[in-house]
């Protein structure tokens, strides 16, 4: 398991927690909208990227790639970053969180569940009970931005609704329970980007809560190391 330290945000105030992760999830084509997805599709064809077998699809990858880390180190000029809310299934009920799942693209073209494996995946420390949320989930924004030539650029934006709902990404993955296990960490799919995808010097998320007035928010510096074949 990987212990990682998240702050719990609600209502009545903040609770730090120390919490392992026995699996780690990415949910992949989970787009609400068929024209957005088929965008999203699209763009990572250009860069010679197969098409998903389902859509959606499940990922198990190491939850030891899972970081709170400000920089990541990767090989190579093909990753890049998505922002994504995710779900983490606690014994006191479902929280939400914020990261990025960081891919190698180049790896990606050949085999997708391999290159989710091949970066670290940055995430925020704070999390937000989900049953406070839930009643305004379509005020819920995501944005990231692009710092590449010494320039922060929007590279994505849109609400959370742009996914399928948390449950129903949950309800497919465990048909028999309609439940994560505990400890279960599920991110739960991202957003088309502007410009296309690309490699970038650092990369920012955020998640918004314009209801509640809150924000949580993370950056990371991202070190190239050289691929020597």
């Amino acid at each position: 398991m990987k212990k990682l330290d998240f702050t719990q945000v609600t209502g009545s105030g903040e609770k730090v927690v120390t919490v392992p992760v026995a699996e780690l999830v990415i949910a992949g084509w989970t787009g609400r909208d068929q024209a957005a997805m088929e965008n999203h599709m699209a763009e990572l064809e250009a860069i010679g990227i197969a098409r998903p077998k389902t859509a959606p699809i499940y990922y198990r990858v190491s939850e030891d790639l899972l970081t709170q880390e400000e920089s990541i180190r990767v090989v190579g000029e093909d990753s890049s970053g998505e922002v994504e809310f995710f779900v983490l299934a606690l014994t006191d009920g479902l929280w939400m969180g914020l990261g990025s799942d960081h891919t190698d693209r180049k790896v990606e073209a050949y085999n997708v569940t391999v290159s989710k494996q091949a970066c670290a995946k940055p995430i925020a420390r704070d999390l937000w009970y989900y049953d406070d949320v839930i009643d305004h989930w379509d005020q819920l924004a995501l944005r990231s931005f692009a710092l590449e030539d010494g320039a922060r650029t929007l590279y994505q934006e849109g609400p959370v609704t742009t996914m399928l709902p948390a449950e129903e990404l949950i309800g497919r993955y465990s048909p028999r329970t309609g439940d994560l296990d505990a400890n279960t960490l599920m991110f739960c799919g991202t957003l088309a980007v502007q410009g296309g995808v690309r490699p970038m010097a650092g990369f920012e998320i955020e998640l918004e809560d314009p209801i509640l007035g809150r924000k949580i928010s993370h950056s990371y510096a991202i070190e190239t190391l050289p691929n020597e074949g």
